[in-house]
């Protein structure tokens, strides 16, 4: 089946969500406490989304879908980008999120998406753009590496959901 591209938009956020926690709990598993990874719940993620929001400054969300033989449509995964958050990088984009489904590691949706990410930031008119990555996470480190990330020796502790996490700053150059 071919993966098409498009914007989130409202109804798809269980969908996303379920993705979001499986990613989770696959890529951070060793990561992060598996009691937390194993208590996520999507319902409770899908809340927190806001797709097809009026606010020009919102970021924006891309999925990957799948259309199966009876037209449905399966999220396969999806990528969040915007305007850095960073003081120190400010001006540049930024890739707020990147999940594919497990089941899809290895067959190009991560490289899709990414792809398209930086397009449209660059389509903004960013030449440059960062994203985080949460130390121990080799897969996405490596991956990133390979998109042409580097790391830019900015690191920072965050607290998501209570959990202690030390990330690492990658950096691109655009298109």
């Amino acid at each position: 089946m071919a993966i098409s591209l498009r914007e989130a938009r409202r109804g798809d956020e269980l969908a996303v969500a379920e993705v979001h926690v499986r990613a989770w709990q696959e890529a951070y598993r060793g990561l992060i406490p598996a009691e937390f990874l194993d208590a996520l719940d999507p319902r409770e993620r899908a809340a927190r989304y806001t797709f097809e929001s009026p606010d020009p400054a919102a970021p924006t969300t891309v999925l990957a879908v799948e259309a199966g033989e009876d037209g449905a449509e399966a999220i396969q995964g999806f990528v969040t980008f915007g305007p850095s958050r960073d003081e120190d990088a400010q001006g540049f984009g930024e890739v707020y999120a990147l999940y594919v489904d497990p089941d899809r590691y290895q067959g190009g949706v991560g490289r899709l998406l990414m792809a398209e990410s930086r397009r449209r930031l660059h389509e903004a008119g960013f030449t440059a753009a960062i994203l985080w990555v949460l130390q121990g996470n080799t897969r996405a480190a490596n991956f990133y590496e390979r998109e042409g990330w580097s790391p830019d020796r900015a690191t920072r502790v965050e607290q998501p959901y209570g959990i202690r996490s030390t990330v690492d700053r990658f950096r691109r150059e655009l298109p």
